[in-house]
């Protein structure tokens, strides 16, 4: 058995096409890397805002192993319910402690456990608890169980993301950029051993204002006023990356990032 743990993260899915690119990739990308463990951003899956159970139990079937969330996780007022009792969809760690859901698990794989954890920005986003301290302090309990621990950091500000990254570099082994949906070309290993890269991307429609149908976006910039956003169609893309992880240390070995027709 190998002595690395390959983690596959799927970026931001967005709506009907999100799930099809997933559908039709994932066993694909399984057999190909030899994925032990598989995570996906799954916030914007409910025609690209918010969770659904149904959906939910969709990625879960399809092989997706953890869901993480951001911003929009509440959006679908039914799905809070849900967030109570399941403990495989997170949402982020940093918002008040009587908001629904968890932001972290352990889950035991083939090779061992893996934590994840789930944060958020709060640059030009909601004034909510420190991401930096209320990390550190969730790493400290989970480090107790496995070395391997991968963070979604969902965040605006690409500042915010790096300084994130640099402040747990050698303490956890990834840190994943989510939510601007445009994904970026920096992967890179930090020195410390973990692994990084400021978004991750979206996976769904590229033709599109990240992930929404255009007219309707170019119509809501010329006249700000609001507008119902829809799914965009055209062009879709499965956004996302690959990280090989040492079992016994938890460094990264190597990030492969993902764009694929």
């Amino acid at each position: 058995m190998s002595d690395l743990i390959n983690v596959l993260f799927i970026a931001d899915i967005i709506g009907r096409p999100g799930l099809e690119l997933v559908q039709f990739f994932l066993p694909g990308l399984r057999k190909k890397h030899d994925i032990d463990f598989c995570i996906a951003n799954g916030e914007n899956g409910y025609n690209g805002l918010g969770l659904t159970e149904q959906l939910a139990t969709q990625y879960r079937n399809l092989g997706i192993d953890v869901i993480t969330g951001g911003n929009h996780t509440w959006n679908q007022p039914e799905f809070r319910n849900y967030l109570r009792n399941e403990s495989r969809v997170l949402r982020p760690l940093n918002y008040p402690e009587a908001v629904p859901g968890k932001g972290s698990i352990v889950v035991e794989t083939r090779k061992g456990k893996i934590a994840v954890l789930n944060a958020q920005g709060r640059t030009f986003m909601y004034a909510i608890d420190c991401p930096f301290l209320r990390t550190k302090h969730e790493i400290e309990k989970l480090k107790q169980e496995t070395p391997i621990l991968l963070i979604d950091f969902h965040a605006e500000a690409t500042a915010e993301k790096m300084a994130f990254a640099w402040f747990l570099d050698g303490q956890v082994s990834a840190v994943i950029g989510t939510h601007t949906h445009v994904q970026t070309a920096d992967e890179r290993i930090l020195p410390g051993g973990t692994a990084y890269i400021t978004d991750a991307g979206m996976t769904g429609p590229h033709d599109s204002v990240i992930g929404m149908d255009t007219d309707v976006a170019i119509k809501r910039f010329i006249t700000q006023l609001p507008e119902r956003y829809r799914v965009g169609h055209g062009n879709n893309r499965l956004c996302g990356v690959v990280v090989r992880i040492e079992k016994e240390s938890g460094r990264a070995r190597e990030i492969e990032r993902l764009f694929l027709p």
